[in-house]
């Protein structure tokens, strides 16, 4: 029987003797592997911290004391030892465990953390508010990684907490790596603390916080000892530990980019699984993106790309092996993105600020304060908009058309396929004198004859797909392929025209008002929130203009929505092909 079959809690796993804890390690180990091998998912990060997780819970009394996982990618281990082993194979599935801490599904998760840098300025709070309700023997543990730490955010929060008496233990896992290797001045400053430089005064000790380390976060027996000895220490205090990400299994750990997230593989060889390629499929958006950007850099020299730790995420690695010099990669840090692009912006460059739909929120201050008041030229290119997937609410790309839309200045295109999203960075490039957002979704296109001759996209005018009709069909976005192979479905196909709006900003206001005074009604699709979404910019254009004419907007509804594959979530919210067929013909009825 494994150790692992008895631990139903972490309660159980205290229970333990500690000579079982590193058997204890390699089941934990072997189970991630085995299930993430089948369900997919975060393999590298959780690997990582194995010992970790099982010296945390067999120190400190969780749930009790508050134990914060920041981002979650490394929290697999965390979940199975409490209480979650049994349904860990649903991990990222409808219905299953989410891949991120999340409140709701358990009470060993204090605080849902699916975005980077959360963790200390959640835990900071917890921390204080323990210390006002008189609780002051709770322990406050916050998990951060190197890459994470360095954003503005932690930042503030290292800065607030060194000026209190907070009972704070944060654990700082230095790895170099991120999803991709960690960027910045800071991973130098802790290369040479790993090193054993000294030449330099302690980061965190200026800052008054009690410093530890570095030590190795795989030597349980060590880890177990420096935890109680910090456990009895008031106040701030840090423990540097080194790890590597993909502990355990080789591949994951000669390749950590790629085994960030694998997807499917031989759990016994660590090889992956190949996917088949699916006939007449083109290649991911990201990559068109990547690839059109650098044919366009090698015509205008004033391009540069800036990313915020995702230059493999978001293919900016393919300007970055062309044009080194023109491209940056800030680490996790959107904020500091965008206000630097508006600065190069202001000095005669171009910049394509790569960043995807949910975490350019992150900066939405900047993106108005910074860029759009001063009418900056910069590209926002919005990669995983729509419903992404396994990620679930953290991760879905629904919020930028109604969140772009209020800002003055902002222009805002959708490409339905891949080759208008060519066409979208060619015409920008040409000038347009203000700031511009291209959102784009994540996963695969659908035209592979994508690298065609550039064609500039009349500024502000929509495509009309199908003329005529007595029910004219607004898509915007991808899913306007949906809807173009569903129209010949309908029980009465020559009752529907189908455009293509391309802008959600500008919208193409001669189209709407023809439109508007020779059909019967309007039907929008998108692939992002209805409140404020682009259905709701017609509703307003006609109110506008004085039109007065039914319209149906379909569209993301206001909820988050969970997590699930693409194809389940968008049929949830009747945007798969059936749906819109239904809802097509219930309109035919009317």
């Amino acid at each position: 029987m494994k150790l692992l079959d008895h631990i139903g809690a972490a309660e159980d796993l205290r229970k333990l003797p500690r000579e079982q804890l590193p058997r204890l390690a390699r089941e934990l180990r072997e189970f991630i592997i085995e299930v993430v091998s089948v369900k997919e998912g975060h393999l590298g990060a959780s690997l990582g911290v194995v010992e970790l997780t099982i010296a945390l819970h067999y120190v400190f009394n969780t749930p009790e004391d508050r134990l914060v996982w920041d981002v979650g990618h490394q929290a697999y281990g965390h979940k199975i030892l409490t209480g979650r082993r049994e349904r860990f194979h649903t991990i990222r599935q409808k219905g299953g465990l989410s891949g991120f801490p999340k409140r709701d599904e358990s009470l060993y998760d204090p605080f849902g953390t699916g975005h980077s840098s959360t963790s200390l300025s959640a835990l900071l709070g917890m921390a204080l508010a323990a210390r006002q309700k008189g609780n002051h023997d709770r322990q406050h543990i916050a998990v951060i990684g190197d890459a994470s730490i360095a954003s503005g955010m932690a930042f503030e929060a290292l800065n607030h907490a060194g000026e209190t008496d907070a009972n704070l233990l944060i654990i700082l896992n230095d790895n170099a790596i991120g999803i991709d290797p960690s960027v910045g001045a800071l991973k130098h400053y802790l290369t040479e603390v790993k090193k054993g430089d000294v030449s330099r005064e302690n980061l965190f000790e200026c800052l008054n916080i009690r410093y530890s380390g570095p030590v190795d976060g795989h030597d349980l027996p060590v880890l177990l000892g420096e935890l109680e000895k910090l456990k009895g220490q008031p106040g701030p205090r840090l423990l540097h530990l080194v790890t590597t990400k993909g502990k355990g299994l080789r591949q994951a750990e000669e390749d950590q980019v790629v085994y960030h997230a694998p997807g499917r593989f031989d759990r016994l060889t660590g090889e992956l699984v190949r996917r088949e390629a699916v006939p007449g499929q083109g290649p991911k958006y990201q990559d068109v993106f990547g690839h059109t950007l650098v044919e366009l850099a090698g015509q205008n020299p004033d391009i540069v790309g800036i990313t915020a730790a995702m230059p493999t995420g978001s293919s900016m690695k393919y300007l970055m092996e062309a044009y080194p010099e023109r491209a940056f990669d800030v680490g996790i840090a959107e904020q500091h993105a965008v206000t630097l692009a508006a600065g190069m912006a202001t000095e005669g460059l171009l910049p394509f600020c790569a960043i995807y739909s949910t975490f350019l929120q992150r900066a939405y201050d900047q993106v108005i304060h910074d860029v759009a008041l001063q009418n900056l030229p910069v590209v926002f290119c919005l990669d995983r908009a729509g419903l992404v997937g396994q990620d679930g609410p953290t991760h879905h790309g629904v919020f930028d058309i109604a969140y772009l839309r209020c800002v003055p200045n902002m222009a805002l295109i959708a490409p339905m396929d891949n080759v208008e999203l060519r066409n979208a960075l060619y015409t920008v490039q040409l000038g347009v004198g203000g700031p511009v957002a291209i959102r784009y979704p994540r996963g695969s296109s659908r035209e592979p004859n994508w690298q065609r001759p550039f064609e500039p996209i009349p500024w502000g005018e929509a495509r009309t797909l199908t003329a005529g009709g007595r029910i004219a069909v607004l898509s915007l976005g991808p899913l306007g392929q949906t809807v173009a192979g569903v129209i010949p479905k309908t029980r009465d196909p020559e009752a529907f025209g189908h455009y293509d709006l391309r802008f959600a900003k500008p919208l193409d206001e001669a189209l709407l008002a023809r439109l508007g005074t020779t059909c019967e009604r309007l039907v929008t699709v998108e692939d992002s929130a209805l409140a404020g979404g682009v259905g709701s910019a017609v509703l307003e254009c006609l109110s506008r203009l004085g039109i007065s004419i039914p319209v149906t907007c379909l569209g993301i509804s206001d909820n988050f929505v969970p997590h699930g594959t693409p194809e389940a979530l968008y049929r949830d919210q009747g945007l798969d092909g059936e749906g819109l067929l239904n809802q097509l013909n219930e309109l035919l009825d009317e």
